[in-house]
C-alpha cells in the first residue's frame, strides 16, 4: 500500500518498522537542494577514522586469480562468529576509504559488529590485482567475499550495505540468492539498480559535472590498466564524451557484453528485486540528481514484502546531511545502522 508523504518521508512495505530505526529526515538549513547536498556531502570533513583494521586479499575469480582488497575489523575471537558482520560496498570510483564507508564502518564497529570494507576490483589502488575491469554486473565478487569470510570465521550472520553502484551489487546478489541467501539483512543507499535510466540522467545538462567527474576517473583507470596489461587493452579508443559511450566503447567489449544496452540490462539489480527474500532496506532521495528508479521497478519493490522502501523528498545522492548536531548530521548512516540492529542485531541469534 502506498502512503502519502509526511514530513518529507514515505515508507513503502515496511518490514516491522519501529521508531528505533525509522525517523524523519530534515535536511540541514541551506542544504535542501539535491545538488548542494551531493556536493557538500562529498567534501564535508569527518572525525578521524580510528577503527582498527587489517587488510586481506580475497580471490573472487580463480580462473584469472582476480583478487579484491578488503579492510577487516574483527571483534574479539570469543564473540566474533556470533556478532553481526557488516560487509560494506562503495560506489562508482569510490573505495574502502570513501568518507561514507568509513562513517558507517565506525558506527557498525561501535555497535559491536564485525566490519568488512570491500573494494571493488581495481579500486583502492588495486589495479594490479586483476587483469579485468570492474563493472556493475560483478555481484559474484560480493558473493565470494561473503563466503570467504563466513567460512574463515564461522560467521553466523552477515548483512550487506551498498551505496549507489555498490547498492546495485548488493541488491542484485540478494535477488540472485533468493530464498537461499545466507544473509541476515541487506541495505542500499541510493542504489543504481536501473542502470540505463541512471546513465542517461547523468548526461543531462544539469548533471554533466558529475558525468565529467566520473569519466575522468574511469578513463584514468582504463589508461592505467592498458599500461599494466597492454596485451589485453588498447587505450586508443578515441574520444569518450558520456558514460554511455564509455560503456559502449570500453565496458561492453572488454567485459563480455554486446553493447551498453545489453550491459545495463544484464547488470541491473532491478531485474531480480522480485526474488529478494531477506529483510532489505532501500533508501532513496527524490532529489537525487542522477540515480533514477523507473515506475516498473518501484512497483516491484513495493510488491515485495521483504523490502522496506524509504523515499525522502531531499537527501541528494548518498549525502543525507541532516539538521542534527555533530556526527549525527550523517542521517543515512545512522538510519541504516538502526535498521540493521533492529532487524539482525549485533548479539541476538548467537
Amino acid at each position: 500500500m502506498i502512503t502519502e508523504p509526511q514530513e518529507n518521508t514515505t515508507i513503502e512495505n515496511p518490514v516491522a518498522p519501529a521508531p528505533s530505526w525509522m525517523s524523519t529526515f530534515v535536511p540541514r538549513r541551506g542544504l535542501g537542494n539535491g545538488h548542494v547536498q551531493t556536493i557538500v556531502g562529498n567534501f564535508l570533513p569527518r572525525p578521524p577514522f580510528l577503527v582498527p583494521s587489517a587488510a586481506e586479499m580475497v580471490v573472487v575469480d580463480p580462473a584469472d586469480n582476480s583478487r579484491v582488497l578488503c579492510h577487516c575489523s574483527w571483534q574479539p575471537q570469543p564473540v566474533r562468529a556470533s556478532r553481526l558482520t557488516v560487509v560494506l560496498v562503495h560506489g562508482l570510483e569510490g573505495s574502502s576509504d570513501s568518507r561514507y564507508i568509513r562513517g558507517i564502518a565506525a558506527r557498525a564497529w561501535a555497535a559491536g559488529c564485525n566490519v568488512v570494507r570491500m573494494n571493488m576490483r581495481n579500486c583502492g589502488g588495486t589495479d594490479h590485482l586483476t587483469p579485468t575491469l570492474y563493472n556493475s554486473s560483478l555481484s559474484g565478487d560480493v558473493h565470494a567475499v561473503v563466503t570467504h569470510f563466513a567460512a574463515q570465521h564461522g560467521l553466523e550472520r552477515v548483512a550487506l550495505v551498498g551505496y549507489s553502484m555498490g547498492g546495485n551489487l548488493v541488491i542484485k546478489l540478494a535477488g540472485e540468492w533468493g530464498s537461499d541467501a545466507p544473509l541476515a539483512a541487506v541495505a542500499a543507499v541510493c542504489p543504481a539498480i536501473d542502470l540505463a535510466a541512471g546513465s542517461d540522467a547523468l548526461h543531462l545538462p544539469a548533471n554533466r559535472v558529475y558525468e565529467w567527474h566520473f569519466l575522468r576517473g574511469l578513463m584514468r583507470r582504463f589508461r592505467r590498466k592498458a599500461q599494466l596489461f597492454p596485451h589485453i587493452y588498447d587505450a586508443r579508443v578515441g574520444p569518450v564524451r558520456s558514460l554511455r559511450e564509455f560503456d559502449d566503447k570500453i565496458v561492453a567489449p572488454y567485459c563480455g557484453f554486446r553493447d551498453s544496452d545489453d550491459y545495463y540490462f544484464r547488470a541491473a539489480g532491478a531485474r531480480v528485486v522480485h526474488r529478494i527474500a531477506v529483510p532489505t532496506f532501500i533508501l532513496r532521495a527524490l532529489d537525487d540528481p542522477f540515480v533514477r528508479l523507473v515506475p516498473e521497478t518501484r512497483d516491484a519493490l513495493i510488491a515485495n514484502p521483504h523490502i522496506a522502501l524509504l523515499e525522502t523528498d531531499h537527501g541528494g545522492h548518498c549525502a543525507y546531511l541532516a539538521n542534527d548536531p555533530g556526527d549525527d548530521i550523517h542521517w543515512a548512516e545512522a538510519t541504516v545502522m538502526r535498521y540493521l540492529l533492529h532487524t539482525a542485531g549485533p548479539n541476538h541469534g548467537s
